[in-house]
Order: structure tokens, then sequence, then C-alpha cells
């Protein structure tokens, strides 16, 4: 386990563009949490796109992480709600190695949870240190105050997605401070973070802002039937909105909620009311803005239309899954509202594959019987795993690997640790997330790993790493991974597992998730 001690044989002070900061130094790394990217999005700020921070002149202190962003509490992602529009802080992990000589490569982390959640809990030492690397994390607006739109908004739906840059733009002016390499930066996220890093990707206004990708766990891939999140998940056929589409969906929530009648209100009036709310008043309403909007600045092309044509940066990606995404939402046993689920029956097994997947029903129950699996809770799960996640993921990594070199993962250790509770009848598997806790721990606190599971977390964390380096994952002491070739019968997958359970192999992934069968249902 990497040491946590404190140390003074290294400076805590470091001077950014902005004003100097100073952090905490351990015995093999300093840390700077809380560092001001740009001004608090308040008031008339509110809305609009992120600007510079107020300078400071004497050293602020970097010893405690920032504010939360607002948001709702939420059983699902285990997170307590709350937060401040006051948010737009980030956090720096740096080896004592990078404050002398060589630059080290920058690896900037986006978060997932859609609506919910921060940078700072994600603890990036073990990564930092092992992988000889400087990691970032960062907040950014989320739901309604990041993703909003209302007709005369000007940047409608991609302040979050702004955010984002800015941060990736003060990593260009001072990550050198940290012993980065500003020229060779990562981004790189997971679920909600891995969609934003795909948009980001295919965003003209984000160009030259980093070399490298890795999309983990992309939910906006997938076409989402009812029920496919949580129970009484609306269906999603696109997590994409247009502009148009959000911003009819502010008209009808400021409407909903009685903030204001649009009929009677003119939008700058309108939009000078909404930025005088108090923040608590618009978190009720905040997942319905989840979902990223294209048609702006930031976005102006449907990614997944962009991803097709090309129309995005050409350069080396690492993307993939875990095996066992879905048991993640059966698992932890929340519905869409928020409310606690009973285990799944076989009555209710055979009611949400109606539910989800009308006339097609019959074809699926014959192709996930009950009777291959220990519960129906299980039996779900892997329909929405293999026709949705899986699935969904396939095609994007076919359309990126006709386009630019790719690295295919699949996280397939199903003893992996895990925080959240889960049902009795959905033990957790390779859950959605459960690869965090091999690249990175949680509010301090590292994952309880076996033996086994540590040296695949340390083989992770390399190839991570490696990659982030020079865009190649492999080197002489690691399984060889090769690229993803969709001109294959089989195109290569890295499965990423323990020794005891297979170890580090190429995989069918297609076969695995019985794709064969999803594609042609779905396309049908």
């Amino acid at each position: 386990m990497v040491a946590r001690k404190q140390s003074k044989d290294f400076s805590a002070l470091v001077q950014t563009d902005a004003g100097p900061i100073l952090g905490t130094v351990y015995e093999e790394y300093r840390l700077f949490q809380g560092i001001p990217y740009a001004a608090p999005p308040v008031g008339e700020l509110r809305w609009k796109s992120p600007q510079p921070p107020e300078p400071w002149s004497e050293p602020r202190n970097a010893t405690k992480p920032g504010n939360w962003c607002p948001q709702p509490q939420s059983g699902l992602a285990n997170t307590p709600g709350g937060g401040t529009e006051d948010c737009l802080f980030l956090n720096v992990t740096t080896p004592h190695a990078a404050s002398v000589g060589q630059l080290k490569p920058v690896m900037v982390w986006l978060h997932g949870g859609g609506p919910v959640g921060a940078g700072s809990p994600f603890d990036a030492h073990r990564l930092a240190l092992i992988g000889d690397v400087v990691v970032v994390t960062l907040n950014y607006r989320l739901g309604i105050f990041g993703f909003f739109g209302y007709p005369g908004l000007q940047g409608a739906g991609g302040f979050g997605l702004e955010d984002q840059q800015a941060a990736l733009r003060w990593v260009q002016r001072n990550i050198a401070a940290f012993g980065g390499d500003p020229q060779n930066v990562t981004l790189f996220g997971q679920s909600y973070g891995g969609l934003c890093t795909t948009m980001q990707l295919s965003s003209p206004t984000a160009v030259g802002l980093f070399q490298r990708a890795i999309i983990q766990s992309d939910p906006a891939a997938a076409n989402f039937p009812r029920n496919a999140f949580t129970e009484g998940a609306p269906a999603l056929p696109s997590l994409w909105r247009s502009r148009a589409e959000v911003e009819a969906l502010g008209q009808y929530i400021v409407e909903s909620e009685g903030w204001l009648d649009p009929a009677k209100t003119d939008p700058t009036t309108a939009l000078k009311i909404l930025r005088s709310l108090p923040a608590t008043s618009l978190i009720p309403a905040t997942a319905a803005f989840s979902c990223p909007v294209f048609g702006n600045a930031v976005q102006p092309e449907n990614p997944a239309q962009a991803l097709r044509s090309g129309h995005f940066q050409q350069m080396t990606v690492m993307a993939g899954g875990t095996r066992d995404e879905a048991r993640y939402f059966v698992g932890v046993g929340y519905d869409f509202q928020g409310r606690p689920l009973q285990s799944i029956t076989a009555e209710r097994y055979a009611a949400l594959l109606t539910e989800s997947f009308g006339e097609a029903a019959p074809e699926i129950r014959e192709r996930y019987p009950l009777s291959d699996y220990e519960s129906p809770g299980l039996a779900w799960a892997s329909v929405i795993s293999d026709g949705v996640w899986a699935l969904g993921n396939w095609q994007q990594n076919r359309a990126l690997a006709e386009q630019v070199p790719l690295y295919v993962y699949e996280f397939a250790d199903r003893q992996a640790p895990h925080i959240a509770s889960f049902l009795p009848d959905v033990p957790p598997g390779a859950y959605h997330a459960a690869e965090l806790n091999y690249l990175l721990d949680f509010f301090d606190q590292p994952a309880q790993l076996a033996p086994e599971q540590q040296r695949l977390s340390e083989q992770m964390i390399r190839y991570w790493t490696n990659f982030a380096r020079t865009g190649n994952p492999n080197s002489s002491d690691l399984p060889a991974w090769p690229f993803f070739d969709p001109g294959k019968a089989v195109p290569y997958v890295q499965a990423l597992t323990t020794a005891k359970a297979g170890g580090i192999r190429g995989i069918d992934l297609a076969a695995e998730h019985q794709l064969d069968f999803w594609s042609d249902l779905r396309a049908g």
C-alpha cells in the first residue's frame, strides 16, 4: 500500500496564474485541493459560460476539497445531496518526482453520476505514484445548473461541458508548475464522465486541450428501453438531446414547477427571474436535465453522428465497460423515483420483458430463461447488461475503430469489492463502476483488495498510465493488448480479471454477450 505519511522535504507552495496555493505534502506525493478554475457561477453568472476566477496574492489554502455542486440526494449513487453553486474547483495529485526533472503525463478525470457527484471523493495517489503521472480531478455544473435550456438562453445545455473545458484550459496554463506536461494530457471518465469524454472528443471547442481519451462505461452509446436504468425509468432511445428539445423542456419545467408563466413572460425577464431563484428551489428538478445537449457552440453536432462520420479529434482511444453493468442498477434496489425495491419475482421478470421490449419479449425470454439463472433479478440484469450496455458500447467501439486506433477492454472480476448494499438475490459481479476500485480510492479509503486483486489493480494502473504516456497500454511486463480491429471475425477485447478467474486475456465479447442476437433483434 502506498505511504500516506506527511513530509516536509518538498514545497507545498505552487504559483498558479491566479495566485499562489498551499497544498499538503505526503511522503511520496503532493495533493492540492479546492483550486478554483473559474469564478463562482452564481447570480448573473448562473447559466453562463465559466469566467476566470478573481486573482489572489496571499497563499490560498489548498489542503481541503472545494464545495460540491448543487445536487439531490441519491440512494442509487450513495451520495448525500446538497452542495452550493460556488463549486468550480479542481484537485491535483502529483508525485514528488514531478517536482524536478522531466514533465509527467497528465490524466484529467471526469466523474460519473449524472446529476450527482464530485471530483474530490476520488483519491488518485495510487494512480499517480504507480503510474508516475499527474492526476487532475474536478467538479463541473450538474443537472439543471449545467445542462438547462430555455428560449433565448445563450449556450443552452452546454454549461457543464464548458466547465470541463475551462478546467482543461487551466491545465494548459498551470499544470507545468505541478510537474505535468500540458502537451501530454489524457481525458478519462466513467459512466456520465465517459459520456462527457465522448462529447469532448467531438467538441470543436475542445480541440488541442487533450491528446488521448479513455472512455469507461459510456451510457450514451446505448438505446435504453423502459425500466433499463432502474424500474420505472422511461425509455431513452438516445441520451443525446437537441437544443430545441432542452429549450422546450426548460419551458415545461419552469411552468410545471410554478416558477413563472412562460406565455406571459418574455425570455429576458424570465431568465432574470430564474437566475434569482435560490439553488435549493432548482434542485428538485435537476434530474430532468441529465441528458447532454447538442446544437450549441460547444457541441454543434449529435455526437453519435460525429463519431460515425469522423467529425471528432483524431487520437488514440481506449474504451470499455464491465461484464455485469446492469447488476448495479438492478441489485442496489432503488426505482427511478429513489424508492426501495423488492427482489424481482418470476412474474415481474416476465412483465418487465413485455413492458420494455414489447413483441420481442417471448424471444428474449427464450434466450434468457429463468432456468439458466440463480434468480429472476440476475436474469433481468443479464438482459440489460447484454442487450443495452454491451451492445451499445460494441456498436460505438466499432464506429470509433473505423476512424482511429482503439484499445477495448472488459473489466471482469466478479469478486470486486463494493460499497453499496445489493439485494441478496443479485450478487454484484463485475457491476457498473466496479473497475474504479482498481484505479482510484474513494473518500480517502482504499478498497479492500485481496492479493490477486491488488496485482490486477497494479496491472490496470500500468495499462491506463502507459496509455496516457504514449498512447499504447502495452509494456514488456504486462500481457499483450492488441488493437481492436473491426475487420476481424473476432475483434480483440482484453478481459481484465484476476489470475484465479482466468487472468488477463483476449475474449470474444460478442459471443459472451450474445450480440449477434441483440443486433438483429434491436435493428428490427
